[in-house]
């Protein structure tokens, strides 16, 4: 994440690269929870896949607290 900043606002849909830097993981990570069927919720727009702000931070809030084995 080569200590860039992003302001990341709910007012516009979020690409895969800003769900990634949000939630501190790559890229390729949140494709693959896309593919598994978990993860936050994403639409398609066109060829893209868009997230809300909103549901990436739901989605987020709801995972169970802890460390997982």
């Amino acid at each position: 994440m080569s200590g860039e900043t992003r302001v990341l606002s709910d007012d516009r849909l979020w690409t895969v690269e800003d769900v990634a830097y949000y939630l501190g993981v790559p890229v390729q990570t949140v494709y693959w929870w896309r593919g598994a069927g978990k993860g936050p919720p994403g639409r398609r727009v066109g060829k893209r896949v868009r997230y809300r702000g909103e549901d990436v931070k739901a989605w987020f809030a709801s995972l169970a607290v802890g460390v997982s084995a």
